[in-house]
């Protein structure tokens, strides 16, 4: 891995930004760097699925429209929460039926969503066919009062980044053991750039960037203005080597939990230091290239970094782990590959064909905690 990833530094340390880049191009990836934790209630969250589909399932909102063209919801709910019965069948909505209510384990509901419904996610209209509900509740589509079915996604307005760096690492695991260097150095970066922003207290809030509590700026001052003017000279980056990741899921949602942890005194610190520094020793004009910029003064911004007890340089250094970890852990997925081989020309099918085979055999890892 060293070899590979020396050879190709100067690529990801050019495209670690692409992902930022393409939040102006594509309206899915910003949702991508961030979670508002906060929506959902209070740590340690133990009521949102880590699961991406069961997520979905419990989110959003499905409908259908029966025979007189009504729009009716698929789903009973109570409020926000889905309603079951005792053994965890979930229960449709009277009017689906000429029979009455229909019911449905859950399980197979969940199936017929990831089969259904997600392969139309990133289309205009999240739409499954009256039929294949039919199927998956074993009866025939005339006894069901059904033209179309239809979901709103309410889960991604709130942000993914969770559920999106496990994506990311089975697509980095699949580009290793497929062999193809270009796929792994993409993967490599954006895992990378995704991994940082779970790291950031401020991407697990909807008080991103203090917005909500007049602290406009926060968000840059934290995570752009503070390593810039002491992460060369004071900040420590050795952190040792990294390891398997035996359960991602567990292990990106308890970053995320970390990091909101610390968004109280992230904003708290910041709004004390506000009160007790004269106004015009917070912000300075500061000379950038040929301009002149509007930024924090530096005996204030020092007096933040100090106060907040080194917490940008520990998540940064945490950050930095957790990335070569999961690099790490999509290579070990994929059988381990000798990525030298890739820098000499040979093909994904000279030289990974072991890895593609592995690549199945250790995906289990991520079916085991779906």
């Amino acid at each position: 891995m060293q070899f590979f990833f020396k050879q190709n530094i100067d690529y990801l340390t050019e495209h670690a930004v692409d992902a930022d880049k393409r939040r102006y191009v594509s309206k899915y990836e910003a949702v991508r760097h961030y979670i508002d934790l906060d929506v959902y209630g209070e740590l340690p969250f133990d009521h949102v699925p880590r699961s991406w589909s069961d997520a979905h399932i419990e989110y959003s909102r499905f409908y259908f429209l029966n025979e007189q063209a009504d729009t009716l919801p698929l789903l009973l709910r109570d409020s926000t929460v889905l309603l079951r019965d005792s053994s965890n069948h979930l229960l449709f909505h009277p009017a689906l039926a000429d029979e009455g209510a229909l019911e449905i384990p859950y399980r197979d509901f969940r199936r017929f969503f990831m089969q259904n419904f997600l392969p139309t996610f990133y289309e205009d209209n999240w739409t499954a066919s009256c039929d294949s509900l039919a199927k998956a509740l074993n009866i025939s589509s005339d006894s069901i009062s059904c033209k179309k079915l239809m979901a709103i996604d309410h889960l991604s307005e709130h942000g993914m980044l969770p559920w999106h760096l496990l994506a990311m690492l089975r697509r980095l695991a699949r580009a290793f053991g497929e062999g193809d260097a270009k796929k792994i150095r993409r993967y490599a970066a954006d895992l990378g750039h995704y991994i940082g922003d779970a790291h950031v207290p401020l991407h697990t809030t909807e008080n991103y960037n203090g917005q909500l509590t007049g602290q406009d700026g926060i968000h840059a001052f934290w995570e752009s203005r503070l390593p810039e003017l002491f992460a060369e000279e004071h900040y420590d980056f050795w952190v040792g080597k990294a390891t398997f990741i035996e359960n991602p899921k567990d292990y990106f949602w308890n970053i995320v939990l970390e990091s909101h942890a610390l968004v109280d005194s992230v904003l708290a610190i910041e709004l004390e230091l506000r009160h007790r520094f004269p106004s015009d020793q917070q912000m300075c004009q500061e000379q950038r290239g040929q301009t002149m910029v509007r930024t924090q003064c530096l005996a204030y911004a020092a007096a933040y970094d100090q106060r907040m007890g080194g917490m940008v340089e520990q998540r940064l250094r945490a950050a930095i782990r957790s990335v070569g970890s999961a690099w790490y852990t999509a290579w070990v997925l994929a059988g381990q590959p000798d990525l030298r081989q890739l820098e000499t020309g040979m093909t994904g099918a000279d030289s990974i064909s072991i890895g593609e085979m592995a690549v199945k055999r250790r995906f289990s890892i991520f079916r085991k905690h779906e």
